[in-house]
Protein backbone atom coordinates (compact mmCIF):
# COMPACT_ATOMS: atom_id res chain seq x y z
CA UNK A 1 0.00 0.00 0.00
CA UNK A 2 2.03 3.51 -1.10
CA UNK A 3 1.54 6.17 1.17
CA UNK A 4 -1.35 8.24 -0.49
CA UNK A 5 -3.51 4.87 -0.23
CA UNK A 6 -2.22 4.45 3.78
CA UNK A 7 -3.35 8.46 4.48
CA UNK A 8 -6.93 8.16 2.21
CA UNK A 9 -7.84 5.13 3.95
CA UNK A 10 -7.36 6.44 7.09
CA UNK A 11 -4.16 4.64 8.38
CA UNK A 12 -1.99 7.32 8.84
CA UNK A 13 -2.51 9.71 11.29
CA UNK A 14 -3.75 12.66 8.07
CA UNK A 15 -7.40 11.54 6.32
CA UNK A 16 -7.96 14.66 4.01
CA UNK A 17 -7.54 14.34 0.32
CA UNK A 18 -4.34 15.01 -0.91
CA UNK A 19 -4.34 17.54 -4.46
CA UNK A 20 -1.25 19.00 -5.84
CA UNK A 21 -3.16 21.65 -8.10
CA UNK A 22 -1.57 24.66 -7.95
CA UNK A 23 1.51 23.54 -7.15
CA UNK A 24 4.93 23.36 -8.90
CA UNK A 25 7.02 20.72 -8.70
CA UNK A 26 10.93 20.28 -9.57
CA UNK A 27 12.60 16.69 -10.02
CA UNK A 28 16.28 15.85 -10.27
CA UNK A 29 17.06 12.20 -11.29
CA UNK A 30 20.52 10.63 -11.84
CA UNK A 31 21.43 8.97 -14.85
CA UNK A 32 23.10 6.25 -13.19
CA UNK A 33 21.60 3.06 -12.96
CA UNK A 34 18.89 4.37 -15.38
CA UNK A 35 16.82 1.22 -15.36
CA UNK A 36 16.25 2.40 -11.46
CA UNK A 37 16.21 5.58 -12.16
CA UNK A 38 13.74 5.77 -14.37
CA UNK A 39 11.06 3.45 -13.56
CA UNK A 40 11.37 6.35 -10.16
CA UNK A 41 11.24 9.04 -12.71
CA UNK A 42 7.91 7.20 -14.10
CA UNK A 43 6.48 6.95 -10.71
CA UNK A 44 6.73 10.18 -9.37
CA UNK A 45 5.53 11.86 -12.94
CA UNK A 46 2.44 9.52 -13.15
CA UNK A 47 2.07 10.18 -8.69
CA UNK A 48 2.10 14.22 -9.79
CA UNK A 49 0.31 14.21 -12.81
CA UNK A 50 -2.54 12.13 -11.36
CA UNK A 51 -2.74 14.53 -8.15
CA UNK A 52 -3.18 17.81 -10.98
CA UNK A 53 0.51 19.00 -10.20
CA UNK A 54 0.18 22.63 -12.12
CA UNK A 55 4.23 22.07 -13.55
CA UNK A 56 6.81 19.44 -13.14
CA UNK A 57 10.47 20.15 -14.13
CA UNK A 58 12.42 17.46 -14.66
CA UNK A 59 17.05 17.81 -14.24
CA UNK A 60 18.71 15.38 -14.94
CA UNK A 61 22.38 14.79 -13.58
CA UNK A 62 25.30 12.16 -14.10
CA UNK A 63 25.13 10.77 -10.79
CA UNK A 64 23.73 10.22 -6.90
CA UNK A 65 26.21 12.44 -5.77
CA UNK A 66 25.43 15.43 -8.20
CA UNK A 67 21.49 15.44 -6.91
CA UNK A 68 22.94 17.72 -3.88
CA UNK A 69 24.13 20.19 -6.65
CA UNK A 70 21.13 19.97 -8.56
CA UNK A 71 18.60 20.71 -5.91
CA UNK A 72 20.45 23.38 -4.64
CA UNK A 73 20.06 24.95 -8.20
CA UNK A 74 16.35 24.20 -8.78
CA UNK A 75 15.76 25.52 -4.77
CA UNK A 76 17.42 29.01 -5.39
CA UNK A 77 15.18 29.65 -8.24
CA UNK A 78 12.72 29.94 -5.69
CA UNK A 79 9.44 28.96 -7.89
CA UNK A 80 9.21 25.54 -6.93
CA UNK A 81 6.68 24.69 -4.19
CA UNK A 82 9.17 20.66 -4.21
CA UNK A 83 11.54 19.55 -5.23
CA UNK A 84 12.31 15.76 -5.28
CA UNK A 85 15.77 13.92 -5.97
CA UNK A 86 15.48 10.30 -7.44
CA UNK A 87 18.92 8.13 -7.59
CA UNK A 88 20.03 4.64 -6.84
CA UNK A 89 23.02 3.69 -5.15
CA UNK A 90 23.63 -0.27 -5.34
CA UNK A 91 26.46 -1.28 -2.69
CA UNK A 92 29.97 -2.63 -4.25
CA UNK A 93 33.09 -3.91 -2.95
CA UNK A 94 34.46 -0.48 -2.07
CA UNK A 95 33.72 1.87 0.15
CA UNK A 96 32.55 4.55 -2.39
CA UNK A 97 28.62 3.63 -1.65
CA UNK A 98 29.13 5.24 2.37
CA UNK A 99 31.02 7.96 0.77
CA UNK A 100 28.15 8.66 -2.29
CA UNK A 101 25.07 7.93 0.45
CA UNK A 102 26.60 9.73 3.14
CA UNK A 103 27.31 13.29 1.21
CA UNK A 104 24.03 12.65 -0.40
CA UNK A 105 22.00 12.54 2.42
CA UNK A 106 24.17 15.65 4.55
CA UNK A 107 23.70 17.43 1.44
CA UNK A 108 19.76 17.07 1.01
CA UNK A 109 19.45 17.57 5.22
CA UNK A 110 21.37 20.56 4.63
CA UNK A 111 19.19 21.39 1.78
CA UNK A 112 15.93 21.35 3.98
CA UNK A 113 17.10 23.77 6.73
CA UNK A 114 17.51 26.67 4.28
CA UNK A 115 14.75 29.68 3.81
CA UNK A 116 14.20 30.55 0.77
CA UNK A 117 14.69 34.23 0.03
CA UNK A 118 15.98 34.98 -3.17
CA UNK A 119 13.42 37.18 -5.33
CA UNK A 120 10.44 36.61 -2.72
CA UNK A 121 8.88 39.27 -0.16
CA UNK A 122 7.74 36.04 1.59
CA UNK A 123 10.45 33.64 2.59
CA UNK A 124 9.02 30.02 2.76
CA UNK A 125 10.82 26.60 3.08
CA UNK A 126 10.58 24.47 0.15
CA UNK A 127 11.03 20.83 0.80
CA UNK A 128 14.08 18.81 -0.50
CA UNK A 129 12.40 15.03 -0.90
CA UNK A 130 15.06 12.10 -0.56
CA UNK A 131 13.37 9.81 -2.75
CA UNK A 132 17.44 7.95 -3.18
CA UNK A 133 17.58 3.95 -3.20
CA UNK A 134 20.30 2.67 -1.22
CA UNK A 135 20.39 -1.21 -1.61
CA UNK A 136 22.72 -3.84 -1.08
CA UNK A 137 21.71 -5.68 -4.32
CA UNK A 138 20.39 -4.82 -8.20
CA UNK A 139 17.19 -6.72 -7.28
CA UNK A 140 16.83 -4.79 -3.61
CA UNK A 141 16.26 -2.00 -6.44
CA UNK A 142 14.25 -3.25 -8.87
CA UNK A 143 11.88 -4.39 -5.83
CA UNK A 144 11.45 -0.82 -4.96
CA UNK A 145 10.52 0.33 -7.97
CA UNK A 146 8.43 -2.42 -10.12
CA UNK A 147 8.37 -5.28 -7.42
CA UNK A 148 6.12 -5.98 -4.57
CA UNK A 149 7.55 -3.11 -2.48
CA UNK A 150 6.36 -0.52 -4.71
CA UNK A 151 7.93 2.42 -6.44
CA UNK A 152 9.78 4.45 -4.32
CA UNK A 153 9.41 7.23 -7.34
CA UNK A 154 5.98 7.17 -6.70
CA UNK A 155 5.50 7.67 -3.05
CA UNK A 156 8.95 10.35 -2.95
CA UNK A 157 6.02 12.52 -5.24
CA UNK A 158 3.25 11.84 -2.79
CA UNK A 159 6.10 12.52 -0.09
CA UNK A 160 6.57 15.98 -1.53
CA UNK A 161 2.66 16.47 -2.00
CA UNK A 162 2.17 16.48 1.51
CA UNK A 163 4.99 18.68 2.47
CA UNK A 164 3.35 21.13 0.47
CA UNK A 165 -0.17 21.03 2.31
CA UNK A 166 0.53 19.95 5.94
CA UNK A 167 -1.63 18.82 7.87
CA UNK A 168 -1.88 21.07 11.18
CA UNK A 169 -3.59 20.80 14.41
CA UNK A 170 -3.48 22.46 17.81
CA UNK A 171 -3.75 19.77 20.61
CA UNK A 172 -4.32 21.00 24.24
Amino acid sequence: MSTLDRIQSGEASATRPVSARGLRFAIAVSSWNSNITGELLRGALETLRQAGAEEVKVMHVPGAFELTNAAARLKQEAYYDAIIVLGCVVRGDTPHFDYICQGVTAGITQLNTQIDHKGVTQPRISPVIFGVLTTETMEQAVERTTGALGNKGAEAAETAIIMCRPHCEIVK
